[in-house]
């Protein structure tokens, strides 16, 4: 059963989408409809979450915020009146797009469409936005929260486990529920469904710690910082001041990445060829991430210092728009794709790491 939009709201969600994410806003369009409406709705309603987080009002204010997103997510009709209700509230920390998204003249229209959507598909989103919302209150109730510490005044997670749960919450969630999306558009067998649910979380978390790395310069002016203390403390916090860090410890930070994105890989591999859109949508994330990885390790001598800026540019984007058309039918192009990434980014590193030897030896 397909959910027969209006052109207004194919309008809304084009729309809402470039405001709130460009790079987003171009891998939806690469799947087949209705599919890529039903995951840019699944995005905005994970753009809401993050909306109540990012607010800085206090905790209490937050938690009645999520108990009535949850109510929305279970009566999207109640949206008018929930949503003029928000209007009337005060939202600090956020951008002016992101307040509106949370009035009833640009938010109305995300909930309506959410309400469209088969139950099969709005129970899939509900899930897991459920489960980022629960995610996010354990890591904002300052009564529970043993999950982040504070270091120099910078709020990070204690633990890697604390990173890669933190990593979880607010990406593997997604990467579970836009797996469990396109299971239902494409009627994907269960071998196959299981294969996909087994890295649907690292495909998730792989895009965020890409961030993680890509923004590590900006988070700080927040005061927050995304890797764990316990790595940071090998270096004797030197990334928190941008005074650098040693070269096998950025080479650690990489490719704790890396290995997640070599799960992104098998959860594109283990997708049928016939899921065309699906797949180029993933590789549309998946070839950015790894290029913007392998500019870390090109500029590493940069990374954690007051230069750390890991952006490709827009060729370079393009790039991987070419690739991932190359790609998309054909798997053995892909794993080699994948292993020359590796062989790149090892021998970035690499090559200091044999200067500084032979330095050494003198």
């Amino acid at each position: 059963m397909k959910t027969n939009l209006t052109n207004d709201q194919l309008a809304y969600l084009a729309a809402q989408m470039n405001k709130v994410s460009r790079s987003f806003a171009l891998v939806a369009p690469a799947v087949e409809t209705p599919l890529n409406n039903y995951l840019a709705t699944a995005y905005l309603i994970c753009r809401v979450i993050d909306n109540i987080e990012d607010c800085t009002r206090p905790y209490s204010w937050q938690k009645e915020r999520f108990t009535e997103f949850d109510y929305l997510l279970k009566n999207p009709a109640a949206a008018p009146d929930v949503l003029a209700q928000w209007e009337q509230e005060a939202w600090p920390g956020l951008s002016t797009n992101e307040a509106r998204m949370m009035t009833v003249s640009d938010g109305l229209p995300l909930w309506q469409i959410y309400g469209q959507i088969p139950e099969a598909f709005q129970s899939a989103i509900a899930r897991w936005a459920l489960e980022m919302v629960h995610g996010m209150e354990k890591i904002l109730n300052p009564a529970e929260n043993n999950m982040f510490v504070s270091r120099q005044g910078v709020q990070l997670p204690a633990t890697e486990a604390g990173y890669d749960l933190y990593c979880y919450y607010v990406a593997g969630t997604v990467g579970h529920m836009i797996t469990d999306l396109a299971i239902l558009h494409y009627d994907l067998p269960e071998d196959v469904a299981a294969r996909l649910d087994k890295n649907s979380q690292s495909s998730g978390r792989a895009l965020q710690k890409t961030n993680i790395v890509k923004d590590f310069a900006e988070d700080l002016k927040r005061d927050v910082c995304y890797l764990p203390d316990e790595w940071l403390r090998e270096v004797d916090y030197l990334p928190l001041s941008l005074r650098g860090a040693p070269l096998d410890w950025k080479y650690m930070v990489v490719a704790n990445v890396l290995n997640e994105l070599e799960d992104s890989v098998n959860y594109i591999l283990d997708l049928p060829y016939t899921a065309v859109g699906y797949r180029q949508a993933s590789l549309l994330m998946l070839l950015p991430a790894y290029q913007t990885l392998l500019q870390a390790a090109q500029n590493h001598t940069s990374l954690f210092t007051p230069d750390h800026n890991v952006k490709i540019s827009r060729q370079t984007m393009a790039q991987c728009l070419i690739d991932a058309q190359t790609l998309v039918s054909d798997n053995d192009a892909l794993q080699t794709y994948s292993q020359a990434m590796h062989a790149q980014l090892d021998k970035a590193f690499e090559s200091d790491r044999i200067t500084t030897t032979t330095q050494a030896d003198y």
